[in-house]
């Protein structure tokens, strides 16, 4: 599951249930350092990280993707049913129903997947995703990345992070969780990378990984609304464009198009993160009033 720490291990059994079809079981803590909620319900960037670690899993056991390839996220959607994600008195015992598609091999093996999700709890639907994600050998990996392949030079040169914003303004209560710098502009931040974090960085990488990614989508879309202090991202659509680099400013912009001040229990954000004079991410997110959840 290309983490370090058993305790973020969230997949717990896979089985085969057809051509390209698979079950896989996990389970969700009650309580979480980074993926914790105020409100009585799961963070649905909890299933995010969930879903990402069935990439490894399923790409190593069931199609023989060596390891040592890379892995790296194209898309992902998703959609939650809120009410399935309300917290009770024992962890969360979900099923994950997989099947790929749009299957793109080289030598073999393959190099791009789409897989599509349920996400069941005790019976009842708690999400559909579909994301498309890349496999890219060692040889391959050095050619995309060039120098940035130096691990461990790239990783131990990653800048100090910026000041972030006040832990209201995006709805955490530890300054290590805030991924956003404030900038002269509104709604526009510098993404914060402190590579300290022992969550979003379990082990070293040479580049921002994606859950950082999807977390300064949801801080961003709390940061641009005046009324709310946390809201959920109940739904999202994100295209990784290229790598989000340590040695450069990413700045993440919220679409002022989309963050009205217009009552209601939801609203869309698009957030957008730009990188040397270019997009890295294009997100669109459903942001609901945690009020609305219970």
């Amino acid at each position: 599951m290309h983490r370090a720490a058993l305790a973020e291990v969230f997949l717990t059994s896979w089985q085969k249930a057809g051509r390209d079809a698979f079950t896989v079981t996990a389970q969700w803590p009650r309580s979480h350092s980074f993926y914790g909620s105020s409100h009585g319900t799961y963070d649905p960037l909890l299933l995010c990280e969930t879903v990402r670690q069935t990439f490894p899993l399923l790409s190593h056991v069931a199609y023989d993707v060596p390891f040592g390839y890379q892995l790296s996220w194209s898309r992902l959607q998703y959609a939650v049913q809120p009410q399935a994600l309300r917290i009770d008195g024992s962890p969360a015992d979900l099923e994950i129903h997989a099947a790929f598609s749009d299957i793109r091999y080289h030598r073999s093996l393959p190099a791009m997947m789409t897989m599509h999700l349920e996400v069941v709890r005790d019976g009842s639907l708690v999400a559909m995703v579909s994301t498309r994600f890349g496999c890219h050998s060692p040889a391959v990996y050095r050619r995309l990345r060039g120098e940035r392949a130096d691990l461990a030079h790239v990783f131990a040169s990653a800048p100090p992070p910026p000041a972030p914003v006040s832990r209201g303004v995006v709805g955490r209560l530890r300054k290590q969780d805030i991924v956003l710098s404030p900038t002269e502009e509104r709604r526009r931040w510098q993404l914060r990378v402190d590579t300290s974090h022992p969550v979003l960085f379990d082990h070293a990488l040479d580049h921002v990984p994606g859950m950082l990614l999807l977390e300064s989508v949801r801080q961003a879309a709390c940061a641009s609304q005046a009324t709310w202090d946390a809201l959920v991202p109940t739904s999202m659509d994100i295209s990784f464009n290229r790598y989000v680099e340590f040695g450069e400013p990413c700045w993440i912009e919220a679409d002022s198009a989309d963050v009205a001040e217009v009552p209601g229990t939801r609203r869309t954000v698009r957030v957008n993160a730009r990188q040397g004079g270019s997009f890295a991410f294009n997100a669109t997110a459903e942001m609901t009033d945690p009020a609305a959840l219970l």
